[in-house]
């Protein structure tokens, strides 16, 4: 696999052969990785897997029309020849007039800040099949497990690096660790599914791998006998790993392009109450050892943390610097770059703060709620906001979790929602997108 220095010279490599082949502006991204994992079912290994990818890709621009390539061979004849048939593209291409490259005022300069992304202890295929199997034999040692589905643990490498021709060149690397598993409980149509997984940037920080099957036991064995609900309005909470997606659809909803499109049910609400005034939603880029820190965007702006909400507002949008030209604003720094096509708009480690309340607190507070463990479907409209999707989980009475529930449909508004969000304070930050236990009150139930 080529290196981070080696990505960041094929870069800058390839624009300069796209400004001699007669582009006006260009940059191009390298990337790299490897990967490895093996999987274990019912204390067999079952597979090994090796993968390793190289691409680059190059965006030319010809006055206001411009085109994108990639491909992954990285010669030198090959990259002229890629330069020429972009520039043949974009003399093609319709104008464009938001699309271009960062303003070289406001691009981020090196050295750029190590965030402690590369594990250097690299696993043998030996040592993730032991990982594997122990995760698989901890799961299986739960009782009411009745099948696996299997266990995995795996180990990656990447590189990537961008280089623009008004003066950017820059590349990092990164690691990430993984182990999960999968177990079955109960036996024909009773049987029920359930799952962990972590992932994260040094092997040393994940948790127990027997701890890890041990969770993916018990929570398919709780599952069990499940019951269904009367339809009404209840107090929801959503477990974390669930959660997050509630931020995840407030990212989509502040994201730029959505906003230049006037397809968002916050248009217009930028710096209004959206939230209660204690909650606090923050992008950090710069966190150590973060799944998604780096040190600069995807068209080589400097990243930077920001609150996302603060005092229950939304604080701005995220930009790319097409979005920032539409909407006649500053790039923030949340650029994404793909092997080919214009950049996207991505956030990078998110989290909501947590709250005061334990979760069993929280719990202890409904006398009859619903507790969510899993979502299902994409009954989510970004335009308006209203939501809808099936659910399971486990009913809450008297302030305990009671028996599981499946087959409901919990509903609302997004704005009602966040309006009516309440953390707990068990904040765990190992996801892209960390939140806490959240509640929210009144939402709508569909089940019997």
């Amino acid at each position: 696999m080529i290196s981070s220095d080696e990505s960041c010279a094929l870069s800058a490599q390839l624009v300069t052969f796209a400004i001699k082949a007669g582009a006006d502006a260009a940059d191009a991204v390298a990337s790299a990785s490897t990967s490895e994992s093996v999987s274990v079912r019912l204390g067999n290994l079952e597979d090994v897997e090796r993968s390793e990818d190289e691409e680059i890709g190059l965006r030319v621009f010809v006055g206001t029309k411009s085109a994108s390539v990639s491909g992954s061979d990285f010669s030198g004849s090959s990259l002229k020849e890629m330069a020429a048939r972009a520039v043949a593209m974009a003399k093609l291409a319709p104008d464009d007039p938001y699309a271009g490259l960062a303003d070289e005022a406001l691009l981020a300069s090196g050295p750029f800040a190590d965030f402690d992304l590369v594990d250097d202890a690299e696993p043998t295929p030996v040592d993730l099949r032991e990982m594997a199997l122990e995760t698989e034999d901890s799961a299986r040692a739960v009782k009411g497990v009745t099948n696996s589905a299997g266990a995995s643990a795996g180990f990656a490498r990447s590189v990537s690096a961008l280089a623009t021709s008004n003066g950017f060149t820059g590349g990092y690397a990164a690691t990430s660790s993984s182990v999960s598993a999968s177990m079955i409980a109960g036996e024909g149509d009773a049987m029920q599914r359930d799952y962990d997984y972590r992932v994260m940037r040094h092997a040393a920080d994940l948790p127990s791998v027997a701890g890890i099957g041990a969770l993916a036991g018990e929570r398919a064995v709780a599952k069990l006998d499940p019951v269904r609900l009367q339809s009404g309005s209840l107090p929801v909470v959503f477990d974390p790993r669930v959660g997050n997606s509630l931020i995840g659809h407030l990212l989509g909803a502040i994201n730029g392009m959505a906003v230049a499109r006037r397809s968002t049910f916050l248009l217009d609400r930028l710096e209004q109450k959206i939230f209660a005034p204690d909650i606090l939603i923050r992008d950090e880029p710069h966190l150590m050892r973060g799944m998604r820190s780096k040190p600069f965007d995807g068209e080589g702006l400097p990243t930077a943390s920001r609150d996302i909400v603060a005092d229950g507002c939304v604080t701005g949008w995220l930009l790319n610097c097409a979005a920032a030209r539409q909407l006649d604003l500053v790039p923030t720094g949340h650029g994404s770059r793909g092997g080919s096509g214009a950049p996207g708009i991505s956030a990078s480690n998110v989290h909501l703060a947590p709250g005061a309340l334990s979760r069993d607190e929280m719990v202890g507070e409904i006398q009859d709620g619903v507790y969510v463990t899993e979502l299902i479907g994409q009954g989510v409209n970004g335009i308006t906001g209203d939501y809808s999707r099936a659910a399971a989980g486990f009913r809450i009475r008297g302030g305990q979790l009671e028996e599981p529930v499946s087959e409901f449909t919990i509903a609302g508004n997004l704005l009602d929602m966040f309006g009516a969000l309440t953390p707990a304070n068990d904040l765990e930050m190992y996801r892209a997108v960390n939140v806490p236990t959240l509640r929210v009150d009144g939402m709508t139930i569909a089940g019997e």
